[in-house]
């Protein structure tokens, strides 16, 4: 009985779609290639076929690297944009949050005062009473 390896985590098998490539190889394969054969053809004859080779070679090589590099479950251009993102963008984040309550609350002294001057509905003010001597009215209720 033959006997196949299956992997435990399934999470990193990517599905082949020719020549035994992802999806993601065949696009930086195919964009190496317009953009590496051009320039060999056009500068063999002005400096060489050895040194159009390397110019080729050279300007290849970054999208092979696109294409083979993965680091973490990352592949090399999101490793380049964090990396990117890190060295640009401030170090220091302060944390900030809105205070909902005190939004609210301002809203709702806000709404009360209008309606107290248009007049409308809503707590009537006070009435103001004058104050009588001081000593007298709770104190005989709670002897009694």
């Amino acid at each position: 009985m033959p006997y196949v390896p299956v992997p435990k985590d399934l999470t990193k098998v990517k599905t082949k779609l020719a020549f035994n490539l992802t999806k993601r190889q065949l696009i930086c394969f195919s964009l190496a290639a317009l953009a590496g054969l051009p320039v060999y053809f056009l500068t063999r004859g002005a400096v060489g076929n050895s040194a159009a080779v390397l110019m080729m070679i050279g300007i290849m090589m970054p999208f092979f690297f696109f294409a083979m590099y993965e680091r973490d479950g990352q592949p090399a251009e999101k490793l380049l944009k964090n990396r990117l993102r890190y060295k640009l963008w401030p170090k220091k984040r302060s944390y900030r949050t809105e205070n909902l309550y005190k939004s609210m609350s301002e809203k709702e002294v806000m709404r009360i005062a209008k309606n107290q001057t248009a007049g409308g509905p809503g707590k009537a003010p006070a009435k103001k009473h004058q104050a009588g001597p001081k000593g007298q009215g709770r104190r005989k209720n709670r002897r009694a």
